[in-house]
């Protein structure tokens, strides 16, 4: 997703967050309703007409735990619907496959209003016209057009610093003929790669053993991680704070779900808490797919993760 200019955020603090931004009790965004348990999926009716430009937000469940900090990443179960003229679609949820990690800087307005001061264990319910999401340019990938309006409900299970990382007793920092890891507590690690030949199959070695519970199949990992090419040393993709991405945003993904099948195969058994050394082979890597040449990967190219395993959800 990409980022949206947060122009109108200085309007949107003088707006109360529970009542909504200009909104009636009449408007079509306010009569939207939300009903179900908390952390199960929700019964979500939205009425059959036009949504207004009004930014509505409520609270049907209040939870009571910590606040959530406005630069912190949720890991929170979405559902997300998108409302065109008089009709409505779900756009995907997460309440049966996963939560997910919603990026402190994905910034949307509204949704960054929506969620000031929320607590972990709400379930927090945005009516985002266009001017409070995506804006007039929408988002194909989600297939979001510029005059939609979204519905996010929202609930809040935990949250993490962009800094989070392992932190225990080292184990290894790698060398010999794996590649060298050196970090500080809260810092993206730094990847040295040996001049040799990589090694043909998934190598795992663990540099910080958590004492977590061990990672199972369709778990939800919340983690830290930074990629580099075995082939040039470089890095190709990060969660850490970088110049590129100054706040950073936590990677949040279901172990066998959508990633690298050298992601899901060398986590699977990691306690929390841990920092692990991945050396992906191009099989389970970005070679089935021809590579990715956007991060400048090959098909041919080994890659080597360093992933601190930060938290976790159980299967759903």
């Amino acid at each position: 997703m990409r980022r949206i200019a947060a122009a109108g955020l200085a309007a949107l603090a003088a707006c109360a967050v529970i009542a909504g931004c200009g909104s009636s009790p009449s408007s079509a965004n306010a009569a939207v309703t939300v009903k179900g348990s908390f952390g199960k999926t929700p019964t979500v009716t939205i009425p059959a007409e036009k949504a207004s430009g009004n930014l509505v937000v409520s609270t049907p469940i209040q939870g009571s735990g910590a606040t959530l900090k406005s630069a912190d990443d949720p890991l929170a179960d979405v559902a997300l619907y998108k409302w065109s003229g008089t009709k409505h679609s779900l756009l995907y949820s997460t309440f049966s496959t996963g939560p997910q990690v919603i990026p402190a800087q994905l910034g949307l307005p509204g949704l960054t209003t929506a969620l000031k001061d929320a607590r972990l264990g709400s379930r927090v319910v945005a009516v985002l016209p266009p001017k409070y999401g995506y804006g007039t340019s929408g988002e194909s990938q989600l297939g979001v057009k510029g005059t939609d309006t979204l519905v996010w409900v929202i609930d809040l299970l935990q949250q993490y610093s962009p800094t989070s990382s392992s932190a225990g007793p080292q184990v290894t920092n790698g060398g010999g003929a794996l590649p060298t890891v050196t970090a500080k507590t809260g810092q993206q690690p730094s990847i040295s790669v040996p001049k040799t030949a990589p090694p043909t199959s998934l190598s795992v070695t663990t540099l910080i053993k958590g004492s977590g519970p061990k990672l199972t199949s369709g778990e939800t990992v919340v983690a830290q991680y930074v990629g580099a090419i075995w082939r040039t040393g470089s890095v190709f993709a990060t969660s850490w704070p970088s110049s590129q991405q100054p706040s950073g945003s936590l990677f949040g993904f279901q172990i066998g779900g959508n990633v690298i099948q050298g992601f899901s195969k060398g986590l699977t058994g990691v306690p929390v808490g841990s920092r692990v050394m991945l050396v992906v082979p191009p099989a389970l890597g970005y070679g089935p797919a021809g590579g990715n040449a956007s991060a400048g990967i090959q098909e041919t190219d080994t890659l080597v993760f360093v992933v601190d395993v930060v938290g976790y959800s159980p299967k759903v």
